[in-house]
């Protein structure tokens, strides 16, 4: 079983958490976790050079790394293992990720270790997800990264901390609800007249045996029930709350990588499992996450909580990601994984910001708050970059992801396609608002409050935390090829010549 390496992205998370379960202070929570976290880092580093190499070599195939193990054999449960570009891609964003929260919660209190614990539970299910290809076990590991979520919040969360826990789970339960009977309905229509029914993804499409009237029935339940996590519209009323309540590594994991189970689900079970329904039935759903791109860069500039700005942003940015998978073309596609690597990581340098911000001034009010460039300069010079990379900057990786989106948007000739992409473009704009006025309210002008005089700057954990990020960022934005060529090798599935897509 241990002989494929996919298998270590849920191994190495459940060592550390019996690691964690054994430890006795702070000083050996922080060795398991930063031990950890660095070896999945190592880990999404060493796949993404064998599944490069592999590439390379000629390997055609759909998916590497594929593999099977039986699990419930009466209704054909395997915990099966796949990769493809986007998932190794997905993969390295969440150790990433995982790897700055660790130093991010450096000073986390209280209840240290039962605060890993349940991180590092939320990890096993994220990673889980990616490396799926059996439907059952994607949404058994979907559910093991919703659930540590309530107790992460109620217990370590701040303001409205119990409702906006107890909102996030029913909400994010009511999409499960949803998704579970999509996935039950394909499971029913899986196989051929006389064949075997499964829940393997690849099975599944190879055998094309969902029939176009089930589909129309089974794509939107599915898309709905990925799309709450992804903050569509109308159903993203738990996140603004979410963020705000959640702890600083929380909300760097659930707007990081978390939402993006929702996209990823869109695309790689939806969208793939189901093209016919998902050419016919995409305008809904275009006109929903064109809602979601705009409303969640005007609500962000009404806001004046830190968090709220950068929750309702991620409400924005999100919604691009599946306004964009929406296109069904692989240039807009590609925008997508972009877009969801992007906010991933500049919307988790938010949020670390927003936490070491607020863990000084103990406040996130914007109107109670200025002049911080001259207080604290690391974290000030940090955040102005996660800012540009948000509006789109060239360099960064917000300006690769988000021209990429809107050029495949554009290449539909019709005019409902091009006018709902003018009407994407306009967040581009908005977003320069808000970010804009924050930053200059924030970093510069008068320091409201003279207290604020006598902060620090940045802590050495801190800064590893926040650079780890920039620099990913910056990569993206200036290697964008070498991104562009591990998503396409994707789009060459059948997928996309079920959809004729270009």
């Amino acid at each position: 079983m241990f002989d494929n390496i996919l298998i270590y992205f849920v191994v190495i998370p459940l060592i550390m958490l019996g690691g964690l379960a054994l430890c006795k202070n702070i000083k050996q929570i922080r060795t398991v976790a930063v031990i950890g976290s660095t070896a999945l880092i190592v880990l999404s580093v060493v796949l993404l050079m064998g599944y490069l190499e592999q590439r390379a070599a000629g390997a055609m195939a759909e998916m590497l790394y594929v593999d099977s193990w039986t699990w419930f054999t009466p209704l054909n449960i395997n915990l099966a293992v796949g990769v493809d570009g986007i998932s190794v891609a997905m993969l390295m964003l969440s150790s990433i990720i995982v790897f700055a929260g660790t130093f991010a919660s450096w000073k986390i209190n209280p209840l240290p270790k039962e605060f890993f614990l349940w991180l590092i539970l939320l990890s096993v299910g994220v990673f889980g997800f990616f490396i799926s290809i059996d439907l059952f076990t994607m949404f058994m590991f979907y559910e093991v990264a919703l659930i540590p979520m309530y107790l992460l919040i109620g217990v370590w969360g701040s303001g409205n901390k119990n409702y906006s826990a107890m909102k996030l789970t029913l909400m994010l339960m009511g999409g499960s609800a949803f998704l579970m009977l999509g996935l039950i309905g394909i499971y029913y229509h899986s196989a051929p007249e006389g064949g075997q029914l499964t829940w393997n993804i690849l099975e599944i499409s190879q055998n094309g045996a969902i029939d176009k009237g089930w589909q129309y029935f089974l794509f939107p339940l599915t898309f709905v029930g990925f799309g709450v996590l992804g903050a569509m519209f109308p159903f993203h009323t738990w996140s603004p709350d979410g963020h705000a309540s959640a702890p600083t590594a929380v909300s760097m994991l659930h707007a990081g990588v978390l939402m993006k189970l929702g996209g990823y689900g869109c695309f790689r079970v939806a969208i793939y499992l189901m093209p016919e329904a998902a050419n016919e039935l995409s305008w809904i759903f275009l006109i929903l996450t064109g809602i979601s791109v705009v409303y969640g860069a005007f609500s962000a500039c009404v806001q004046t909580d830190l968090k709220y700005i950068n929750a309702y942003s991620s409400v924005s940015h999100c919604g691009l990601v599946l306004f964009a998978i929406l296109m069904l073309n692989t240039t807009a596609m590609t925008g997508a994984i972009m877009q969801m690597l992007s906010h991933g990581l500049m919307t988790a340098l938010f949020f670390a910001l927003i936490g070491m911000i607020y863990g000084r001034t103990h406040t996130r009010d914007i109107r109670l708050m200025g002049g911080l460039m001259k207080i604290m300069p690391f974290l000030a010079v940090c955040y102005v970059i996660a800012g540009m990379a948000s509006l789109g900057l060239p360099g960064l990786s917000g300006f690769v992801a988000e021209m990429t989106i809107f050029v495949g948007s554009f290449q539909h000739a019709d005019m409902f396609h091009r006018v709902f992409t003018i009407v994407a473009c306009c967040s581009i704009v908005i977003t320069a608002v808000y970010i804009l006025r924050v930053v200059g309210k924030l970093l510069f002008g008068p320091v409201q409050d003279k207290h604020h005089l006598e902060l620090t700057d940045a802590t050495w954990w801190e800064r590893l935390s926040a650079i780890t990020l920039i620099v990913c960022v910056a990569a993206i934005g200036c290697f964008p090829n070498f991104f562009n060529e591990l998503i396409n090798f994707t789009f060459d599935g059948s997928i996309f010549k079920v959809l004729g897509m270009n």
